[in-house]
């Protein structure tokens, strides 16, 4: 892991499974968490960045929220809070593309990370009712200012995953594809 060069650290080979309940759970296969190595946030200004994309379905009447967040060993270092679905239309395995891009801002017992991301899919508020649809994209975390998340201890091994958080079981979530690397 040297200063300057990127490193692809894990790429999802499988598709996720399909999530329904209304609770907090990863979205990834068991073979893509990935476990970060002890100092693997030797520095400030360090870069971990996540991509995930799937599909999403949701009814009109109750269609809830959608949260992401990003865990290291259960705390969460980025939550992209709830953002609103569509309450225009029902949607039915419509594609979502997601991206996260956290810099370490604290190394030690007490380090942190500062996320900002995007979120992009056809079932999000403001999408219009008839075609041409398109998609539109949430600027994260919605309808707030990224801050930095919960401090984790730097020093040692943690595992790195990705959940999702629904706010009523009547959809489902699938991540088909994901990757997290390190730019630096």
């Amino acid at each position: 892991m040297s200063l300057g060069y990127g490193e692809m650290l894990i790429e999802q080979q499988i598709d996720g499974t399909a999530k329904a309940a209304a609770a907090a759970a990863s979205i990834l296969p068991a073979a893509s968490v990935k476990t970060l190595p002890a100092n693997f946030f030797d520095r400030i200004g360090k870069k971990l960045i996540v991509r995930a994309s799937g599909r999403i379905s949701t009814v009109i009447t109750t269609p809830g929220t959608t949260l992401f967040d990003v865990r290291m060993t259960g705390t969460v270092v980025f939550t992209s809070l709830a953002i609103l679905n569509d309450t225009v239309a029902a949607h039915t395995n419509v594609g979502w593309n997601l991206e996260i891009e956290m810099t370490c801002r604290a190394i030690g017992a007490a380090g942190n990370l500062y996320g900002r991301g995007r979120w992009e899919s056809e079932d999000l508020l403001g999408v219009p009712a008839t075609a041409p649809k398109g998609c539109l994209a949430a600027v994260l975390p919605w309808n707030s200012f990224p801050t930095v998340g919960g401090n984790f201890d730097t020093t040692i091994a943690h595992v790195c995953d990705l959940f999702h958080t629904q706010t009523v079981a009547t959809g489902s979530i699938r991540c088909d594809d994901f990757s997290l690397w390190s730019p630096n």
